[in-house]
């Protein structure tokens, strides 16, 4: 139970009651995001149970539901869009109403949830027996990295830079190689994770304190960087993507900032250059099923990134690792463990 980042406390309820329609997955593996850790957009909604990148087991199904059985493994999208709205028409699954509204109950990190009938029509997916549990948490965040990629229409040749080499920063950079991009530089301002970001597929990995345009000219064969990624909700990272994106670019914003903080840029540059300013948030449906064949395909070493796995009871632990920032990449809960 979520009451702040330090304060994440083992609370026993009552394991949820299904109705017609519904199912009660046991979770088996549960990812720690970095959105978890945002208190300030977290703390408005405490107490809660957090947690939303989770793999596990049917263990009851309800009546009406004919698709899935007792001891199908699972992954289960907490959010899901109604694939039916203008927007979802046009889309932009992830601005849907429907999407903005969904949840299951309680949270991943408990030893089970209910699947509300909406989640087991439209975002609940069967694990190829290929991808193991802790596998399965990689799901949901590799769908939001593919979906931004795929907007930003990453594309063979282009040099990218990422800026901040958390999970997602590790994830856009093992996946912008995977896709066969040329030069691929990354940024941090802590030592442990620009060694994992070279681990990962960087070609580079500079501290934040050594970013500048120059800097990238040298080591990318006198050129800016074709697709920034900026993974790191700072001003101060959004003002370095602002300035080191190529004309022609793109500048992805994955990294959130607080409501409130406001960024000024050159309006007239990036007009004169071409610069697109591209906002991405979460995963469509597309983007859950790719990264479902990814995972099957082992076509990224999602396993190497775990560096802990820690039972429910230590939750608040993990908390603090992601929130710390030293030396943990993907932090996993296991709820039965």
């Amino acid at each position: 139970m979520y009451y702040n980042n330090r304060d994440v406390r083992l609370e026993e309820m009552d394991i949820p009651t299904i109705g017609p329609g519904e199912l009660l997955v046991k979770v088996l593996a549960s990812g720690i995001c970095g959105s978890d850790v945002m208190e300030w957009y977290r703390i408005k909604r405490a107490p809660r149970v957090l947690g939303h990148e989770i793999a596990g087991e049917i263990v009851k199904v309800g009546k009406e539901v004919d698709q899935y059985k007792v001891g199908d493994r699972v992954f289960v999208s907490h959010h899901v869009p109604c694939n039916a709205c203008h927007y979802c028409l046009n889309g932009h699954h992830t601005v849907c109403d429907t999407l903005r509204t969904t949840n299951f109950d309680p949270g991943g990190f408990s030893e089970y949830i209910r699947v509300p009938k909406i989640n087991v029509d439209l975002g609940t997916f069967i694990l190829p027996e290929e991808i193991s549990f802790e596998e399965g948490v990689f799901i949901e965040p590799l769908a939001c990295v593919l979906r931004g990629q795929r907007l930003a229409k990453i594309r063979p040749g282009q040099s990218v830079f990422v800026i901040g080499s958390g999970i997602s920063g590790i994830l856009h950079i093992a996946l912008a190689r995977a896709s066969g991009v040329g030069r691929v530089i990354a940024s941090d301002i802590n030592e442990y994770r620009l060694k994992s970001a070279k681990q990962f597929g960087a070609d580079e990995a500079l501290s934040g304190e050594d970013v500048s345009p120059e800097r990238i000219r040298r080591i990318n064969h006198g050129r800016l960087a074709d697709l920034v990624i900026v993974c790191a909700g700072s001003l101060s990272a959004y003002k370095q993507g602002l300035v080191t994106v190529e004309r022609g670019g793109t500048v992805l914003c994955f990294g959130l900032l607080q409501p409130g903080i406001d960024i000024s840029f050159p309006f007239f540059d990036f007009w004169n250059d071409g610069i697109t300013l591209l906002p991405t948030y979460g995963g469509a449906p597309i983007d859950i099923s790719q990264a479902i064949e990814l995972i099957r395909a082992h076509r990224l070493p999602l396993k190497e990134m775990i560096t802990h796995r820690l039972p429910l009871a230590e939750t608040g632990l993990g908390f603090k690792l992601v929130m710390e920032t030293k030396e943990s990449i993907k932090v996993i809960i296991e709820p039965h463990q």
